[in-house]
């Protein structure tokens, strides 16, 4: 008889514990899902990629710059590359990375009209 009553005993406090950590995540999850603070989860979220595409659109308009820059330098006969600089088996570095040498490419800058480049 006395196993029996240890063992309801045992029962009823798991029970009331389960039920207690139960009731207090009931909460936690109900306050989580009211409207107020879905609003504020989704103003937040939509903060974050607004500043994401943001970013986005800086870089992207930075590499167009660079790249008309190229191009313009490109067409006025302001670009050289290294490759035709640089004996076949010499190294070329860049900050200290060795590099390819066609892949690095001199840009001068614009020369005032009626003036000559120096070389």
């Amino acid at each position: 008889m006395m196993k029996r009553v240890t063992w309801f005993a045992g029962g009823v406090v798991a029970g009331v514990a389960t039920a207690g950590y139960a009731k207090k995540k009931v909460k936690e999850t109900a306050a989580q899902i009211a409207p107020a603070q879905v609003a504020r989860s989704a103003a937040d979220s939509v903060r974050a990629k607004s500043r994401e595409v943001v970013d986005a659109v800086r870089e992207g308009r930075q590499v167009m710059r660079n790249t008309e820059d190229e191009l313009h330098a490109r067409r006025e006969g302001r670009l050289v590359s290294l490759d035709d600089h640089v004996a076949p088996g010499d190294q070329v570095y860049v900050d200290g990375v060795p590099v390819d040498s066609g892949r690095v490419i001199v840009m001068r800058e614009r020369q005032p009209k009626g003036r000559k480049a120096r070389r």
